[in-house]
């Protein structure tokens, strides 16, 4: 008996056909997912005391919870503590905003400013998407309110396609500016507390009328604002001195790098110190680059040299700072040595 064979394809394309209008028409009657605002959504700080004078961002400030993104953050209803209102929060000021990523590697001055440009942004504002609060470096004290005044309250309000949350009364109470860090400044009064600071590292650098090895209270370090005929632009200038309040060669630094010593550029070197033409802050962002710290929150720079000890062993003396400096203007570093002379010479 002869049978026919049976064609597979169309029966099949008839069963898939069938199966996806079923799940077209069932698909419009499934629940679609809502965007929500989660009670269980907070901020983690409800005070934020940012030193004036400095770009301070505040992140990971918000703890997300079930609220679903993307949603929209917004600072409503500053005030000053007795309730009236606080202009100096809401009004527009020229802040200076990166553009493109700094990265350490820009070539000159032009090339760095050409990474940023000037906006008009509140000087207190908050990631419209993010929730990060963020201080402007021209916030200052002339006009905004810091401690021991009690300073701002402000709510948030946080909203999407699901709703809306307010969080109320949150706090800002900033502090003084501290053009510098490390610093030797009350951060409440703004007065200075101590005759200077103290180096980040001093390591085998032998006293000559002692002989002992020299440690960070040996040296006092002052950083502070000049202004001279001789440098009218932003410029960081190190200076060495001895006891007697004489400056030290820097060349007996004989083994530093003095090209990469900072981000800077036109490097000048007397007999009395070594100029670099920087763009401020320094550093320019939070960013780890060769000429900072880790974390790339502060400059590093270190002097070195090296000598013949006791016995012909070879020490490499190092002098180093971790520092930042946020106003532009003419700077100098001064290492003092207070108790004795470092040693260049060998044994």
């Amino acid at each position: 008996m002869n049978t026919k064979k049976i064609n597979k394809k169309p029966v099949t394309l008839i069963l898939f056909l069938s199966v996806l209008v079923l799940f077209l028409s069932c698909k419009k009657y499934l629940p679609q997912e809502r965007e929500t605002v989660g009670a269980d959504s907070q901020f983690n700080l409800d005070l934020y005391q940012p030193v004036l004078g400095r770009t301070t961002v505040f992140s990971d400030n918000f703890y997300v919870g079930s609220t679903t993104y993307p949603s929209d953050f917004k600072i409503v209803n500053p005030r000053k503590r007795n309730g009236d209102p606080a202009p100096e929060l809401t009004d527009v000021f020229p802040v200076m905003v990166w553009k493109k990523a700094y990265d350490g590697t820009e070539k000159s001055i032009a090339e760095i400013e050409a990474k940023r440009e000037k906006q008009y942004r509140p000087l207190f504002e908050i990631g419209p998407h993010s929730g990060e609060f963020t201080m402007w470096a021209e916030a200052s004290s002339a006009f905004i309110k810091t401690q021991p005044d009690s300073g701002y309250l402000f709510d948030v309000e946080l909203s999407n396609s699901g709703g809306r949350r307010f969080f109320r009364n949150m706090k800002l109470m900033p502090l003084k500016e501290r053009p510098f860090e490390p610093s030797n400044y009350d951060p409440i009064s703004g007065q200075s507390v101590s005759n200077g600071v103290y180096p980040s590292v001093v390591s085998s650098i032998k006293g000559v009328n002692t002989g002992r090895y020299l440690s960070g209270g040996d040296i006092d370090v002052f950083i502070r604002k000049v202004t001279t005929a001789a440098t009218p632009g932003n410029t960081i200038t190190f200076k060495f001195l001895d006891t007697l309040y004489n400056p030290i060669n820097p060349a007996l630094f004989a083994t530093t790098d003095w090209a990469h010593l900072v981000h800077g550029f036109n490097m000048q070197m007397t007999n009395t110190g070594v100029t670099y033409n920087v763009a401020f802050p320094v550093p320019l962002a939070q960013f780890p680059t060769r000429y900072t710290t880790s974390d790339g929150s502060m400059a590093k720079v270190l002097f070195t040299y090296s000598r013949l000890g006791f016995g012909g062993v070879r020490e490499d003396a190092v002098l180093g700072l971790n520092f930042a400096i946020y106003q532009p203007g003419d700077w100098e570093i001064v290492f003092a040595f207070k108790n004795d002379n470092p040693k260049f010479g060998n044994d």
